[in-house]
């Protein structure tokens, strides 16, 4: 059987599972990119960012920072450092803020995902419920291992067709959906890190009664 005609032996679910798969298929590549990105540049950028902070080179800091401001981190550490003299404790509040609103950049999809994984199984199913009260409908008792029981069993078999290829829907989508939620957990962790790292050496720095804001935008 070739894909065509496994399409229309699915019956009409196939076309919604179509959507999803097109849809999830459109989502993991985009968030494929989005997380490539950011674990390309992530690490260095954050490493020179604070060796530099810690030469008390603040300018230069917010200025490489300005330069990686599509990378969430980025963005957390510039709403605090652009604060002009913060107590420690605003500074704290600024840094936990922002990764607050990082939160839904990051988690950016997840419940389009976790819809596709839930209905794609469920409309495969009833895919299957339709195709089999079809081919019982058309058998007569009388009919009982006569000449339309091939027919009947032909049609089961197409009728699960539509389960198969919702499951195959939910279950590719899953393994990417869980890879991204392994993905923003561990970002999550990166910035809890390099955020408390942020902070102590501010704590240092308003300690000695430095200045620690950019005095130019």
């Amino acid at each position: 059987m070739g894909i065509v005609e496994l399409f229309v032996a699915g019956g009409v679910v196939m076309f919604p599972l179509l959507a999803f798969s097109v849809a999830a298929i459109a989502l993991i590549i985009e968030r494929i990119r989005f997380w490539y990105r950011i674990n390309q540049r992530q690490s260095r950028v954050v490493r020179e960012v604070l060796n530099l902070y810690r030469l008390d080179n603040v300018v230069g800091a917010l200025d490489k920072l300005r330069k990686n401001a599509d990378l969430p981190i980025a963005r957390m550490f510039l709403s605090a450092l652009e604060l002009e003299q913060p107590t420690p404790e605003e500074f704290r509040l600024a840094l936990e803020s922002e990764a607050q609103a990082e939160i839904p950049v990051l988690k950016r999809f997840n419940n389009i995902f976790e819809t596709i994984i839930s209905l794609a199984p469920l409309l495969g199913l009833l895919g299957t419920v339709l195709g089999l009260i079809v081919s019982f409908a058309s058998l007569n008792l009388g009919d009982v291992g006569g000449s339309k029981t091939g027919s009947i069993t032909a049609g089961i078999s197409e009728a699960l067709v539509s389960t198969a290829s919702g499951l195959i829907v939910a279950i590719f989508t899953l393994m990417f959906a869980n890879t991204f939620r392994g993905l923003y957990q561990r970002q999550i962790a990166f910035m809890q890190e390099y955020g408390g790292q942020l902070e102590l050496l501010y704590r240092r720095r308003y300690e000695r009664g430095e200045k620690s804001y950019a005095t130019t935008r």
